[in-house]
């Protein structure tokens, strides 16, 4: 049975295409992670706020290594797609921002980010997510990104909304933590917007 709409983006779309490195234009740069960025990773989520907000926990610097290498291979995939943000004169890690949940074909993807503990309060995460969804739109053609936190991560809040992603409402009891289920944030941002 035919389809009455053609799909917005093909397949082939992302992976036609090396993962790029994004600037930021103001000190960072989204660019694909690398080998030796695991031991970064693995102290990244050391941070017990990585504890309360994600649902991992990393133990050691070879397990970084394995989410690298998945993360890595993941852009030929099209289901997903992971950056390292990090600052642009040093190359440390300041975080990571991602595509996830990618159908290519309804045009639509999550942004999800995170921040090392030392960058927190800087506006890295606003930033990347900013310029990931610049990318997105203008240069690959999605139409709808959206964006998931749980409602009592106040601070995930204020970062969507810089980013520009419209609160659309909450889904209730969506997403099981370690302390039990939260209720989760959708926010998004339209081509259009």
């Amino acid at each position: 049975m035919p389809y009455l709409t053609r799909p917005v983006l093909a397949p082939g779309a992302l992976a036609r295409v090396p993962q790029p490195a994004l600037p930021t234009g103001d000190g960072l740069v989204v660019r694909p992670w690398r080998a030796g960025d695991a031991p970064a990773v693995y102290a990244a989520f050391q941070d017990p706020a990585m504890h309360q907000w994600h649902l991992r926990a990393c133990d050691s610097e070879e397990e970084a290594a394995g989410w690298i290498a998945l993360w890595q291979a993941s852009w030929a995939g099209e289901r997903e797609a992971q950056w390292a943000v990090v600052d642009e004169g040093t190359d440390a890690l300041r975080g990571r921002v991602a595509l996830r949940q990618i159908l290519l074909g309804e045009g639509v993807a999550e942004v999800a980010y995170w921040t090392v503990a030392r960058a927190r309060g800087q506006g890295v995460a606003a930033r990347a997510a900013r310029t990931l969804s610049r990318w997105a739109f203008e240069e690959i053609g999605f139409h709808r990104l959206e964006l998931f936190h749980a409602t009592a991560n106040e601070a995930s809040c204020r970062v969507a909304g810089k980013a520009g992603f419209a609160l659309e409402g909450t889904k209730r009891s969506a997403l099981l933590h370690p302390d039990g289920w939260h209720d989760m944030h959708l926010h998004a941002r339209l081509q259009a917007d």
